[in-house]
């Protein structure tokens, strides 16, 4: 039996919906070596701003049980010199290309959506609303629901390509930010990005991370993402939602699918196993198989419906 894993999100058609979230890809062309990006659903590029950014100092990253905490701070060269030397190259590629958008002020946001906005090859943007490693800017518009309608609303004004906004967890309730982000015009959201951790070295006697506080990805953080996608889901049932945070493998996806996603995003197990989201690709498909699902598309919200996969 044939299975059909394509998902449609805000229009745009993915073959498969596996992606590789930003923040954990580089500008995707990193991972040649290591996995046919043609082979999966879409690449979420590092977030790009509108000059070059530096980051935060070393040292940026830690191990944690069952993940990470990170402090990179959003470097990027800019989305300048994005659409002048990494898109070209990502194009050769037969996979969506989503780009990731930050910024410090609501007009920031808007000039990088626009100077995005005719670039042949990119399908998607993704406001970074979430990031908990830039003094400025950053989470501070997640957790606003005021502020992120705003941002939302410029960025939309800004470009004719559908805007999907990455929420923060680090919030009471994330319908409210996610209702916030749907007024201000978003056409997609994903859930979840870091939540925010520390961790010391205990024989320097000083934080780990040189920023102090970074975002803490990986499996630890999969059942709150995963509750979070449920939460939202359920709030907003005609909102397509990428679920993020923690998949190591295909029951992990199908978890998220199940919740309510209609696809998700694959970050710190890339660093694990670079080639892991083709292998899910290819995993996703034998479990359709296996389970007489001809689309992977009858998935999504399986777990509200009551209808066991």
């Amino acid at each position: 039996m044939g299975v059909d894993l394509s998902v449609e999100i805000a229009g745009v058609r993915f073959k498969n919906p596996v992606l590789l979230a930003s923040g954990t890809c580089g500008y995707g062309v990193e991972l040649e070596n290591f996995l046919d990006l043609g082979a999966v659903g879409g690449v979420c590029v590092k977030g790009l701003s509108l000059e070059p950014c530096e980051g935060a100092p070393p040292p940026r990253m830690v191990e944690t049980p069952a993940g990470m905490l990170n402090a990179i701070g959003l470097q990027n060269v800019g989305v300048e010199v994005f659409l002048e030397e990494k898109l070209p190259r990502l194009k050769e590629h037969d996979t969506v290309v989503v780009a990731n958008v930050w910024g410090t002020t609501v007009e920031e946001y808007a000039a990088v959506a626009r100077a995005l906005d005719g670039a042949e090859g990119v399908a998607m943007l993704e406001l970074n609303v979430s990031c908990p490693n830039i003094k400025r800017g950053g989470m501070a518009f997640g957790v606003d629901p005021v502020l992120l309608k705003e941002v939302t609303a410029a960025a939309v004004e800004a470009t004719s390509k559908p805007v999907a906004v990455k929420l923060t967890p680090n919030v009471t309730d994330v319908t409210v930010p996610a209702g916030a982000a749907v007024e201000g015009g978003a056409a997609a959201l994903s859930l979840i990005n870091t939540l925010l951790g520390m961790a010391v070295d205990v024989e320097l006697k000083e934080p780990a991370l040189a920023y102090g506080t970074g975002g803490l990805s990986g499996p630890a953080i999969r059942p709150v993402a995963v509750r979070m996608v449920y939460q939202t889901a359920r709030a907003l049932p005609d909102v397509p939602i990428m679920g993020v945070g923690g998949i190591a493998s295909v029951r992990d996806v199908v978890e998220f699918l199940l919740v309510g996603a209609t696809a998700v995003q694959v970050g710190t197990m890339t660093f694990v196993e670079p080639g892991i989201a083709g292998r899910l690709v290819r995993e996703l498909r034998e479990y359709c198989e296996e389970e007489e699902i001809s689309s992977v598309r009858e998935l999504t919200g399986g777990l509200e419906r009551g209808e066991e996969p």
